[in-house]
């Protein structure tokens, strides 16, 4: 169990690990975030430069109760840690503190690694104490704030690890240091930042290895288009590799992805042994994330009963795949809440777990999308690249916002084309036009398109029918 008697750190303990200076009285520490309006009585203020500087902040953070703050030049009002670079002294806390855990895990991928991260932490809680990624702290700043709020008695912890450029994943990575780790899925994504396209992105996910431990376990996706890539990268970084896949010869073998109303059952082999199992997630592409969460769990010396438990009550996460009955005049309509994120590989999957649900009578496979962000030159194309994936799919109306979301609504035969406007915000005005009892409507869009305010707003039509009732 994680060690609650022992405070996460002390004023002195910051000074040693980052090297800087205390100044004033010791201090007990229970957290630390950057953002003065999240500070907890007990907390590390930490003055970092981004967009305004955070040491504008540090009156106001000692005043909500911060007990330390760690700065890169003196200020007032309580006690402070003075290191010549803040996110340099944040670096430092967490490799100070990343031997806490036993065991470590990371997760990196074009789709799917924040969902798989926090499943493989719902086997870790089981199992033991866990530690985590919380929402998507992923980045350079997400990686080392999370180390650095390792508990004291941790056992294990699983890290996500994400990337906007070249270069970035392999110097997180060497900051956790972990026992083992995965990549989702190689695709389209922050492809507009790699001159050779997805074979870079396949390149910059493989650098996750970098950072194992020696001897320290890969899983890499046997299925994905660039497993080359991701292999060569695993091999070269001296990892053990696992392989998840459909293939004879993986470790992991998906045989049979069966969803209903509940979830899904999955048939598979690990090491030669068929094995059954429920998932609580009805997505197909859960197939192949829940092989990799397997392989994870066990690589992190979890039971495989353990793993199953925890992939059987794992539940979608916001914005990823959340399924919600939606009543509305005349009936009710299905709403599946796929708007936190999308590119075209996770686009491509959620039309194949549509066309897999069940309808209402005379319902419809609805699908309202967004624009996918970030794709650079190739965004038309890849944009318009949909068009196939949606006929084969077999769904009835797609409804669509946004500039990008238009060069794929225009190449759409007139027969599925609904409605189609320059922004979510207006498309989420009408949300009542847009479906009709007996639907099944997956919403889906890049986050920064704003796909959350039409799944807000068609969420919303259960209450305005409720009103509607009730006058």
């Amino acid at each position: 169990m994680p060690d609650t008697q022992t405070p996460l750190w002390t004023a002195d303990a910051i000074a040693s690990a980052t090297g800087g200076q205390l100044h004033g009285p010791d201090a007990d520490v229970s957290g630390l975030t950057y953002n003065s309006r999240e500070i907890q009585p007990g907390d590390l203020f930490l003055a970092l430069h981004g967009a305004r500087d955070g040491h504008e902040f540090v009156a106001a953070a000692f005043a909500a109760g911060a007990t330390v703050a760690l700065v890169d030049r003196p200020v007032e009002g309580g006690p402070y840690v003075l290191v010549p670079d803040t996110l340099k002294g944040l670096e430092a806390m967490g490799v100070a503190a990343r031997d806490r855990a036993r065991l470590r895990g990371a997760v990196t991928g074009s789709v799917g690694k924040t969902s798989v991260t926090q499943a493989i932490k719902a086997g870790l809680d089981l199992a033991g104490s866990a530690h985590a990624s919380i929402k998507s702290y992923n980045n350079h700043i997400g990686v080392p704030l999370t180390l650095a709020r390792m508990p004291h008695g941790a056992d294990r912890a699983v890290f996500e690890i994400g990337m906007n450029h070249p270069g970035e994943i392999g110097p997180l990575s060497s900051f956790v240091r972990p026992h083992a780790a995965c990549v989702t899925t190689v695709g389209p994504v922050h492809i507009e930042a790699f001159a050779d396209g997805e074979a870079g992105v396949a390149r910059e996910k493989a650098a996750i290895f970098q950072g194992l431990v020696p001897g320290g376990i890969a899983a890499v996706n046997a299925a994905d288009a660039h497993a080359d890539i991701v292999r060569q990268g695993a091999l070269n970084a001296g990892a053990t590799l696992r392989t998840f896949g459909h293939d004879a010869g993986c470790d992991a073998r998906l045989l049979g992805f069966t969803p209903d109303s509940e979830g899904a059952t999955v048939v598979a082999e690990l090491d030669g042994q068929r094995i059954e199992y429920r998932l609580a997630q009805s997505g197909v592409h859960w197939g192949l994330n829940s092989l990799c969460v397997i392989l994870m769990l066990r690589a992190l010396d979890v039971s495989l009963e353990t793993a199953l438990q925890a992939l059987a009550g794992f539940q979608p996460l916001a914005g990823r795949g959340q399924m919600k009955t939606v009543a509305i005049p005349g009936g009710a309509f299905t709403l599946i809440d796929e708007s936190y994120n999308a590119n075209p590989l996770s686009m491509k999957a959620g039309f194949v777990s549509l066309s897999a649900k069940p309808v209402g009578p005379g319902g419809r496979r609805v699908v309202v999308l967004t624009d996918m962000l970030e794709l650079g030159e190739h965004s038309r194309a890849l944009h318009e690249g949909l068009a196939p994936a949606i006929e084969a799919a077999g769904l009835d109306v797609v409804h669509a916002a946004g500039p990008q979301m238009r060069q794929l609504y225009d190449i759409l035969p007139p027969s599925l084309r609904g409605q189609w406007r320059e922004t979510a915000a207006e498309l989420a005005a009408e949300a009542a036009a847009l479906v009709q009892p007996g639907d099944v409507v997956m919403v889906k869009g890049s986050n920064g398109s704003r796909a959350s305010l039409v799944a807000a707003a068609l969420a919303g039509l259960h209450d305005a029918a409720r009103g509607s009732i009730e006058k």
